[in-house]
């Protein structure tokens, strides 16, 4: 190798040690300000104080809304009783309504500290926004422009303890058809050591689809949550064979 051939692998090493250092910091921002400090703490989502707000907000302003616009049947919330400390939810997307519906009609026992990855080019973009999302939905900011901003908070956040919400197709289906997942929700529960809890939600398309203005469609249309057994990884099992368990699960479900 000539000496400007090692110069050239030694800048390369060196910029991409340099990547990876601005990805870390990246990071660690993002979770000071999605914790509310400058520590790097998490303790926001663990809140005596914020649960009891958002207990208001879910349980005492916005369920009744969900209650008088949507005929919301549930299924399967039994399967969570002996549910304990974090874990990752793990549901199809199609609707806004989405969010709104786990954290109103599934148990509060199991979703009080329940955390939503949001759109932070969005949700987390101006300050009355991000407020508001945090209060109902105890969000953290997920990037979907390519700024690093919120990677590595749902890993953060599950070691903390706190529960956290993963639509593995990314973003919401246009067309209410499932979309393939990613392997993200695998990898957290993995990471975590924590079970996956998956559900499936029918009918939020067609109430609320995207693009519509941000209120279900008249009449109360129907919509159905189901809840399937906690599914954790088992011993051995590769990242991209979980995710295809739990996306097999949640399309299953999503079918019957």
């Amino acid at each position: 190798m000539t000496p400007g051939g090692r110069g050239g692998a030694d800048t390369a090493v060196t910029a991409r040690a340099a990547a990876r250092t601005a990805a870390a910091a990246r990071t660690a921002a993002a979770a000071r300000t999605a914790a509310g400090g400058t520590g790097g703490e998490i303790s926001r989502y663990l809140s005596p104080l914020h649960r009891g707000a958002r207990f208001v907000a879910q349980r005492l302003a916005l369920a009744p809304v969900i209650a008088a616009t949507l005929d919301v049947e549930v299924r399967g919330t039994e399967l969570l009783d002996g549910l304990t400390g974090p874990y990752v939810l793990v549901a199809n997307h199609t609707s806004h309504l989405d969010a709104a519906l786990l954290v109103t009609r599934l148990p509060w026992r199991v979703t009080r500290d329940l955390a939503l990855g949001a759109a932070a080019d969005y949700f987390h973009d101006v300050r009355w926004r991000r407020v508001l999302t945090g209060l109902f939905f105890n969000t953290f900011p997920i990037d979907r422009t390519g700024s690093g901003t919120g990677r590595g908070l749902a890993f953060l956040l599950v070691d903390a303890g706190v529960p956290v919400v993963v639509f593995p197709e990314g973003t919401r289906s246009r067309d209410g058809r499932m979309r393939p997942f990613s392997p993200g929700a695998a990898l957290v529960a993995r990471r975590g050591r924590v079970p996956c809890v998956p559900v499936a939600i029918r009918g939020a398309h067609d109430a609320m689809p995207a693009g519509s203005a941000w209120w279900p469609r008249p009449g109360r249309p129907p919509v159905r949550l189901v809840v399937g057994e906690p599914i954790v990884a088992r011993k051995g099992e590769r990242i991209p064979d979980f995710a295809a368990r739990i996306e097999h699960t949640v399309r299953r479900m999503h079918a019957d």
